[in-house]
């Protein structure tokens, strides 16, 4: 990389905010990925409209990820920039039954933050392992809730014009696991969710209801990235892989999931192109067997 590039992202973040050659196994739940060129940690988002400045000014390709739940990054690692809004830009401001959250923070700490306001309706979201800029970015969801039931607004910064714009949820083209910023050139900064007043007990009996569910059904002691795949219109993913007997399908260390065939797991020493080539021996059997197409949920970042 570029040595002047490099010196203008370290003043823009500070030493601590920027690492070189990092390995993305490091930022990833599924703890696979070779070096990226540069990873950089933004925590404001003034440090974050300076780096994308500078990576516009030198023409740098770049990535943004959250907290890394739900992608797969090759073996040769990612060239140009990684912006990680995960962690540092994390703040959270309760108002009313209004929680205006920063992209950085986890989703577990937002259902605590509600939770301790006595605000209902995130609790879904209180197990799944990402960001709330992640969970906004593909409307994630689980048991019969989705981020676009609770978002009001979302702040985010326009990549081209490098202004800041406010849109309200009805704008965010909001589908299945979709919405505008999966087509990128927005980097999503913040967002207020409309919650319902509700009772401590009640909202953290819920919580512990779903978190028993998802541990009793989810292999969530193995390094994954989450559901592989979308659910197929009329189908459920993990049930089709069941039932064309591929629980336990190895290849390398990457492994369909005994617990849960929605998941492929890194069972120890997975490769990007073992999990890579497990998605697309699944792919094949299911249109064998049903004739259904699976598509990966998983996103698949860098060179493989």
């Amino acid at each position: 990389m570029n040595e002047i590039i490099l010196r203008l992202l370290t003043e823009a973040v500070g030493s601590a905010g920027i690492a070189v050659d990092e390995l993305m196994s490091k930022h990833t739940t599924f703890r696979i990925g070779g070096p990226a060129d540069i990873v950089v940690s933004p925590e404001s988002v003034n440090q974050l409209k300076t780096v994308m400045r500078i990576i516009k000014q030198f023409n740098v390709p770049y990535i943004v990820i959250g907290n890394g739940s739900n992608i797969l990054v090759g073996d040769k690692g990612i060239r140009g920039v990684v912006i990680e809004v995960s962690g540092k830009m994390n703040r959270c401001v309760v108002e009313g039954t209004k929680i205006t959250a920063e992209s950085g923070i986890k989703l577990g700490g937002l259902a605590s933050a509600a939770l301790n306001a006595n605000l209902t309706g995130i609790e879904f979201a209180s197990g799944i392992p990402g960001t709330f800029g992640g969970a906004i970015y593909m409307n994630a969801g689980a048991y019969g809730g989705e981020m676009k039931d609770v978002v009001e607004s979302v702040t985010y910064y326009d990549v081209e014009s490098e202004k800041i714009v406010t849109i309200p949820v009805d704008e965010c083209g909001y589908g299945y696991r979709k919405s505008i910023f999966t087509s990128g050139g927005k980097i999503i900064l913040s967002a207020v969710l409309n919650l319902g007043q509700g009772n401590y007990d009640d909202i953290k009996q819920k919580m512990a209801e779903l978190a028993k569910k998802r541990n009793d059904k989810q292999p969530i002691d193995k390094p994954s990235a989450g559901s592989t795949f979308k659910r197929p219109e009329g189908y459920f993913a993990g049930t089709l892989i069941q039932e064309a007997g591929l629980k336990g399908t190895k290849i390398g260390g990457a492994e369909v999931s005994e617990k849960h065939a929605g998941f492929i797991i890194n069972n120890g020493g997975a490769t990007a192109e073992d999990v890579k080539s497990l998605i697309e021996y699944v792919k094949g059997e299911v249109s064998k067997k049903f004739g259904v197409t699976l598509e990966p949920e998983v996103r698949f970042i860098g060179e493989f």
